[in-house]
């Protein structure tokens, strides 16, 4: 399948799912009630027993308690119901599962689920919008000093810019906010900051070596040359668009998967640094220096991480959605196996 059919065909059926029948409605429910009894154990846990560890999630590596989910423990626990509701209420009519992820980047918990589940399971991704990188730059002056975006990168050194983005919504708290506005302004490093329209709070950011933006093409961003790394809420999303563009990453996860996403960013991955503390705000004194060391170019321990970022995680992306690779295969097989079932 050509890189145009694998995007268009992924949009198409992004909505195409079917699900069915009892094999797959009980071993999705008994994955989830299991993990929610021995979950159970961990109702007590509190902030002194993040660093316990968690061996017994099939397909997942012994993991500290602090870098599961968020409604897996504490507080969160109160939404887990919900969220055992939903895989229950997919698991009453599931033929098929599909992921968006790809198979070298999380072999081990693909592998798992191939082997316990009755039905097909693909991981198709990364599905992101990888083809529009071909299209010019458009002219589109984003940001509240009238300067675009791509050609204030354009006329920075390259791997010189840290681009911070927090996600869709903002959730970091007001005292925590401006600590990581004065860490990163007192780095004096080059920086491009997405604000999401919370521009009061970043009127002091924009100068000679910032930029602040409402809105970005993040993938472009990444992929531009001026780009020495990325500060993240680690959000799915973003975190494939990071891996593609070969691009490490400061993590600073708020809740949900973006905890151990962030763990395996940090840990498995080894393409970046956490922020965040499992408690406590992160002073500006400790942001300021972890970005210098993190955006310092000459750093034998960073210009390591960008050769592991570039050499193995982007290039492991791109074979996996070329001709011939497992994310083209699956998706090549979950449209045949649809298209045979469909009666529509």
């Amino acid at each position: 399948m050509r890189p145009e059919q694998l995007e268009t065909r992924h949009s198409e059926l992004s909505m195409h799912i079917t699900f069915e029948e009892n094999g797959a409605r009980k071993s999705l429910q008994t994955t989830a009630q299991k993990s929610s009894q021995k979950l159970k154990k961990d109702e007590k846990c509190s902030r002194d027993r993040g660093d316990e560890l968690v061996d017994y999630i099939p397909g997942v590596s012994t993991i500290r308690i602090a870098d599961l989910p968020t409604f897996t423990y504490g507080d969160g626990r109160q939404v887990l119901p919900r969220v055992l509701e939903g895989i229950s209420s997919v698991s009453n009519k599931a033929q098929y599962l599909r992921f968006i992820t790809f198979h070298e980047l999380e072999a081990e918990a693909i592998n798992t689920l191939k082997a316990n589940f009755p039905i097909p399971v693909y991981p198709i991704g990364p599905a992101i919008p990888y083809l529009e990188l071909e299209e010019k730059n458009a002219s589109i002056t984003n940001s509240d000093n009238g300067v675009n975006d791509l050609q204030w990168l354009d006329s920075q050194p390259p791997c010189s810019v840290l681009y911070i983005s927090m996600g869709s919504f903002l959730l970091v708290s007001d005292a925590q906010m401006d600590e990581i506005i004065g860490g990163i302004r007192d780095s004096g490093v080059r920086c491009l900051w997405v604000s999401r329209g919370e521009t009061d709070q970043f009127k002091d950011c924009s100068g000679d070596i910032s930029l602040v933006v409402p809105w970005c093409d993040q993938l472009k961003v990444l992929c531009h040359s001026s780009i020495g790394g990325f500060w993240t809420h680690c959000g799915w999303n973003s975190t494939l668009e990071a891996i593609f563009a070969g691009v490490p990453m400061l993590t600073f996860p708020i809740f949900w998967d973006q905890v151990p996403i962030s763990k395996h960013i940090v840990e498995d991955w080894k393409i970046g640094w956490k922020v965040k503390k499992d408690v406590g705000v992160v002073t500006r004194g400790e942001i300021s220096g972890l970005v210098k060391r993190f955006m310092d170019n000459k750093s034998d321990e960073m210009n390591a991480m960008r050769q592991r970022a570039k050499e193995v995680l982007q290039k492991s992306t791109r074979r996996e959605i070329a001709k011939g690779g497992s994310s083209d295969a699956n998706l090549d097989a979950f449209i045949r196996n649809t298209s045979v079932g469909c009666k529509c």
